[in-house]
Order: structure tokens, then C-alpha cells, then sequence
């Protein structure tokens, strides 16, 4: 894991980069306290279905709006 400051993440972002790229943290700190993180970007491991994609798939009982008492 590699701490910089704001200045030298906006400076040197290309070689921050390649750095997260090889598989490296970059933590970028503001007067020393660590605000943000570059990491991989790793894809989802599953898909979220589209909307409407259950559409068929579920079913509610008859008595469902029925009063409860």
C-alpha cells in the first residue's frame, strides 16, 4: 500500500495507475488522514437481473389483499 498526498495524486495519476494496475494499493491522504482509495476495478460476480426480469416467475396467494381480521 502506497500513501500520497493530494497534490502528488494529481500530478502523478498515469504512474499511480500503472501502480494499481500491477496489483498495488494507492491511499491518497489530505494533511496525512487517508481519505480516499484506488484499487482494481474487479467486475461483479453476478448479474443483477434487468427490471421486469422476474416478471412470470413469482405468484401471490388469492387471500393477499383479503382484511386480517
Amino acid at each position: 500500500m502506497h500513501i500520497v498526498n493530494i497534490h502528488e495524486a494529481k500530478t502523478q495519476l498515469s504512474r499511480l495507475l500503472e501502480e494499481v494496475e500491477s496489483g498495488q494499493e494507492v491511499v491518497i491522504a489530505r494533511s496525512g488522514q487517508p481519505i480516499a482509495r484506488l484499487s482494481q476495478y474487479r467486475t461483479p460476480r453476478r448479474k443483477i437481473s434487468p427490471p421486469g426480469g422476474m416478471a412470470g416467475k413469482l405468484w401471490v396467494a388469492e387471500s393477499f389483499d383479503a382484511p386480517l381480521f
